[in-house]
């Protein structure tokens, strides 16, 4: 199914345009990968580095439910991808992984996050601490948009290696 992107309103609500602007930001990245094989997807397309685009979706489910699962809503969440004797696994342990328990992971974690910030009285709302500061749901979406941002960009060099393509 092709992957539909909507333009964040140019005005809007504090929290709907942060909202609109994570969605916008995560269905970027589930562009970078469409129409991909499994290989491409695991292809560690920019040496040395071990990044993949698999890798990339698997290391935003991760942070999808650390900030919106253990954070926001204080759940004792175990790491699906990584541990502590292997802090990378999200990225590096991508060789026999599946793409499609990647994505569907990865958008189960979307969908979990959606919901609750859709449940949280106001972007006021804080959790529990992280590192020792408390973070509102603000701090949160905004944090998520800079990571989805930020990982976007390693996604685009990722796929113009892959195949050339561009675009935004």
């Amino acid at each position: 199914m092709p992957v539909t992107r909507i333009d964040p309103p140019a005005i809007a609500g504090e929290r709907e345009m942060l909202e609109s602007w994570l969605d916008y930001h995560r269905a970027t990245l589930d562009l970078k990968c469409e129409g991909l094989s499994t290989e491409e997807l695991r292809r560690r397309a920019v040496p040395p580095s071990t990044l993949s685009l698999l890798g990339l979706v698997r290391h935003m489910a991760e942070v999808e439910r650390n900030w919106f699962s253990r954070v926001l809503a204080g759940e004792e969440v175990k790491p699906l991808y990584y541990s502590d004797a292997d802090p990378d696994g999200d990225f590096d342990n991508v060789d026999d992984a599946d793409p499609e328990e990647g994505f569907q992971t990865w958008r189960a974690a979307c969908a979990e996050s959606r919901s609750r910030s859709a449940g949280a009285s106001s972007l006021d709302v804080t959790g529990t601490t992280r590192r020792g500061e408390t973070v509102s749901l603000r701090w949160i979406l905004v944090h998520m948009i800079e990571e989805y941002a930020r990982h976007n960009g390693h996604a685009d060099l990722l796929r113009q290696s892959i195949d050339g393509s561009v675009g935004d």
